[in-house]
């Protein structure tokens, strides 16, 4: 971690427990050690960081190209966020994706797009399974509880809540799977991921 990015894995990780009673459910099958493509969903702009801090190293985000200004552009740069122009959408951050994977690296990227804007889990774009086929990588996938309670879409103060991050057994595709190409076929596998995510669920009591 460069000196930067660690204040703020730090800072997020005390804040976490602090605030959210910050807990990762199945830690153990968290991949520390080779490049993935870490799948979440997304409700709240809590979700970054707090899945972040789950990893013992850092990880690559995405963040909103427009954010990247003044001296904001630095630490979100220190912060290894990736810019992504959501109002223009093209292949420049998903190659980028593509080339952290295959450079070794762990990207965190959800699926739905957008934040949820009551917490349910809506359905996965299909440029994320052409990163999946274009990077032939394993995916982590991720839930998140507590967020829309902690920070939900349209507030900008957190409140105090218990904020759980429960980690599923990473997905693998066939070479078959991988190899076939066009939007159908991405969909299917960006579907398939968001099954994965949805299927994981709170142990009782936690």
């Amino acid at each position: 971690m460069s000196p930067v990015y660690r204040f703020g894995y730090t800072l997020f990780r005390l804040a976490g427990i602090a605030f959210f009673d910050h807990r990762v459910i199945h830690k153990e099958r968290l991949v520390q050690d080779e490049p993935m493509l870490v799948a979440s969903n997304h409700v709240s702009f809590v979700d970054p960081p707090m899945v972040g801090v789950c990893y013992d190293d850092d990880i690559y985000y995405l963040a909103r190209k427009s954010l990247f200004v003044g001296p904001a552009k630095w630490f979100y740069e220190q912060w290894n966020s990736i810019p992504v122009d959501q109002e223009n959408p093209d292949f420049s951050g998903l190659k980028n994706i593509i080339k952290l994977i295959k450079a070794g690296e762990r990207v965190l990227i959800f699926p739905e797009g957008n934040r949820s804007p009551d917490g349910s889990l809506q359905r996965g774009e299909a440029g994320v399974g052409m990163v999946v086929a274009k990077a032939k990588c394993r995916v982590q996938p991720v839930r998140i509880f507590g967020a829309h309670e902690a920070l939900p879409r349209g507030t900008c103060i957190p409140r105090p809540s218990r904020l759980r991050i429960v980690v599923g057994h990473p997905i693998e595709f066939s070479e078959e799977q991988l190899a076939n190409k066009g939007r159908d076929a991405y969909q299917a596998i960006s579907d398939r991921i968001m099954d994965e995510i949805a299927s994981l669920k709170l142990p009782d009591g936690i």
